[in-house]
């Protein structure tokens, strides 16, 4: 049972990440007071981190972000200029090639270069500039859990340091303590998951900072599960896609107090009152939560800006229990490895 072990191993992996990982980027940000925009490259799981990034980094840091298409890069041989960038590869194992080959664009064009990955060896942990190793440990389980959430981790802790926020550095130190106490919805969540064994299909919404939780929920369904699980903005949703929800269609929403609260709330409540939706939402807004179905609660007190690295910890227990209920084996997915190499 490795997975579920990872997932339990979160909040200590998180404590010492935090401990490990300050005075690394602290000089990491020193170096960094030229950029002008980031450009990102990743892929699965770590492509969600950057989605995290993308919101983080334009919000706290004010510095556009873009996600690379890395097929301009080896499939086309046309990659875009990326003047004042700082290029950040984003990878648990760091050895995807198409990754690799932005980064090597990165630094052709004289830009500062930034490696995010498990293993500061691999072949983007030797190529970049920098190296953030997100000391997550060993992950066996084929999945990813606390490799994206220290991925999140150190993205939160390189937006932190590059304004040198005391405040938002304190809020960050609470995370193993939430981490610890979202796990302590187990229970509810493994009932809730026997509610959803015959699912095929189901949406998961977020928006602001959880729009990467709801692509990387939707991809751990889809890994764990093999239900089609459609990720959503909670904004892009009602342009055409809700029409799609009927009576009993299960919608998964990570909707905590924040900014984006009373869009997230008024699309629940239309999905109860107007279509009838199976609503499982995790949330810790009390409104929020006696709309749901199935609701998941999340400690009250945690800020919306790191409120996706403790969101995704009840997701992934869900997909954990699902795919055991449904009989599926949750270390070995089908057709896939823990390493990924595209080209």
């Amino acid at each position: 049972m490795s997975l579920y072990k990872e997932i339990y191993e979160q909040p200590a992996v998180l404590r010492e990440a935090l401990e490990l990982n300050l005075t690394r980027i602290q000089e990491i940000a020193r170096a960094m007071t030229d950029i002008r925009s980031i450009f990102i490259a990743a892929r699965g799981t770590s492509d969600n981190a950057a989605l995290y990034a993308k919101y983080l980094w334009g919000i706290h840091n004010h510095l556009p972000v873009m996600l690379a298409a890395p097929t301009m890069f080896n499939q086309y041989s046309s990659p875009p200029q990326l003047p004042g960038s700082l290029v950040v590869a984003i990878s648990q194992s760091g050895q995807s090639p198409d990754i690799l080959e932005v980064l090597y664009e990165g630094k052709r064009q004289g830009c500062p270069t930034l490696a995010i990955t498990n293993d500061p060896q691999s072949p983007m942990g030797v190529t970049a500039d920098f190296v953030l190793d997100i000391k997550a440990g060993l992950e066996e389980a084929v999945a990813a859990t606390k490799t994206y959430t220290t991925q999140l981790l150190g993205i939160a802790m390189l937006s932190v340091m590059l304004k040198s926020d005391t405040a938002r550095m304190d809020e960050l130190n609470r995370l193993p303590d939430l981490a610890s106490l979202i796990l302590e919805q187990d229970e509810i969540i493994g009932r809730a998951a026997l509610r959803y064994r015959y699912m095929q299909h189901c949406v998961v919404l977020g928006r602001g900072y959880n729009y990467s939780t709801a692509f990387e929920w939707s991809l751990k369904l889809k890994e764990l599960t093999y239900v089609v699980a459609e990720p959503y903005s909670s904004a892009d949703f009602q342009h055409g896609p809700i029409a799609m929800i009927a009576h009993g269609f299960p919608v998964m929403t990570v909707a905590p107090n924040g900014a984006v609260f009373p869009d997230m709330f008024s699309v629940l409540q239309r999905l109860r009152d107007q279509h009838d939706a199976e609503l499982i939402v995790i949330s810790n807004n009390k409104a929020a939560l006696e709309l749901a179905t199935s609701p998941i609660e999340m400690p009250v007190d945690t800020p919306e800006w790191i409120s996706p690295i403790i969101s995704i910890i009840p997701a992934q227990l869900f997909s954990y229990y699902l795919a055991k209920v449904k009989g599926l084996d949750t270390e070995s997915p089908r057709g896939l490895t823990k390493v990924t190499l595209t080209h």
